[in-house]
């Protein structure tokens, strides 16, 4: 495959003449079932950074060189992306910093893992032995660290270790993907929602651990207050909007109205029928199984809906069937619940709720999720098996 090692400057001229023949002379020899190439997207650098590649684009004819404004760093990985992929036919682009922060050495193992089938490899220095530099200081450290965690927390990705590293491979599929939502992130704002965008769209994603090298040469470019704002911003919107067009949001509503009709079925079978409560509840949470899967199945998982005519009997049986646990929960819940403390409404309605609100939500999701519309599947056991584990 060809792949194009993608190296955003700007006033890194020193950093270039050092990382560019480490690439070419000590890396890409022993790379031999990929065509290497760089591409250095330089915003204009007033110290020479340009002028520094073209001298050494005359050494080496796999290096290509983009000048463009100054933007930022999503803007610049976005215009390198761009021409790797339409003016140089890249099949896979990494993202690398100039100052030689990111190991060379670990380029090879990155393309293991795209040989294997991975989509998107992300370079973490915060598991399987990576690490950040020891001579940073405590502000730093805290920094970083608290930063990574804060997004795992609030996006709820916790096998994603590193969300804020900027050495990464990944496939022109994702990119192209992902693409034109990426234009609005002009900072390192950008490493965190182009992922975030990845892993929502279903690409295969692992992670490489890395020793991050502090610069020796030049300044930071990151702002922390600007980082600090735009992060947060991010994170918390976007979250919010996974929340509210979840499947788990539109099946809670499903469910309040469920509930509804399970709650009013209930005091009609035992009021006006004479039923035991027990099965009053029971019948209740029938009608309210049938509501549940016409509403689950053309909006809450109206993405993974059943569509055909002949499926939706047998799949309504299946529903059912998996559905009866609720019923004997919801039955036996109130049946020990009145025995206990007496048949009144009150009683009644107290132990639907609880029986609904810590035994049949878990387990009606779940298996909505792994055997009705099977939206999760072996990858999403092996990730639960590793937060755990």
């Amino acid at each position: 495959m060809k792949v194009v090692i993608i190296v955003p400057t700007y006033n890194e001229k020193g950093n270039i003449e050092r990382l560019i023949p480490i690439l070419e002379e000590k890396i890409f020899p022993v790379i031999k079932n990929h065509k290497m190439h760089v591409l250095v997207v330089d915003d204009n650098s007033p110290d020479g950074t340009a002028d520094e590649v073209k001298k050494l684009m005359k050494k080496w004819d796999n290096i290509s060189l983009s000048i463009g404004e100054k933007r930022g760093l999503g803007a610049a990985y976005v215009r390198g992306m761009n021409y790797a992929t339409t003016e140089m036919g890249a099949e896979v682009m990494f993202e690398m910093d100039a100052d030689l922060s990111h190991e060379p050495k670990k380029i090879p193992e990155f393309l293991e893992k795209i040989d294997e089938g991975y989509d998107l490899v992300i370079g973490t220095r915060y598991s399987g032995g990576g690490s950040i530099p020891h001579n940073w200081g405590l502000h730093r450290k805290l920094f970083s660290i608290f930063g990574n965690l804060l997004v795992r927390t609030i996006l709820t990705r916790f096998w994603i270790h590193d969300w804020t590293g900027g050495f990464r491979a990944l496939r022109k599929e994702v990119f192209l993907k992902e693409k034109a939502e990426l234009t609005a992130f002009r900072g390192y704002t950008f490493q965190v929602s182009f992922l975030h965008k990845a892993i929502r769209d279903g690409f295969k994603i692992t992670e490489v651990p890395i020793h991050f090298t502090d610069r020796t040469l030049g300044r930071s470019k990151i702002a922390p207050r600007e980082y600090i704002a735009d992060l947060l911003k991010y994170i918390l919107k976007a979250r919010f909007f996974e929340i509210l067009y979840s499947p788990f949001f539109k099946y809670a509503i499903t469910g309040f109205f469920g509930y509804l009709i399970n709650a009013i079925s209930l005091e009609v079978f035992k009021g006006y029928f004479g039923l035991h409560s027990g099965a009053a509840g029971a019948l209740g949470a029938e009608l309210a199984i049938i509501w549940n899967f016409t509403l689950n199945n053309f909006w809450a998982f109206s993405r993974y809906k059943i569509t055909a005519t002949q499926k939706i009997p047998l799949k309504f049986f299946q529903f059912n069937l998996v559905s009866f646990g609720s019923v004997l929960i919801i039955g036996g819940v109130i049946t020990v619940g009145t025995a206990l403390f007496g048949d009144t409404r009150f009683v009644r309605q107290l132990f639907l709720i609880a029986a609904i609100g810590f035994f049949v939500i878990p387990y009606s999701y779940s298996m909505y999720n792994i055997f009705i519309w099977k939206r999760w599947h072996i990858s999403f056991l092996s990730r639960l098996q590793e937060l755990v584990g």
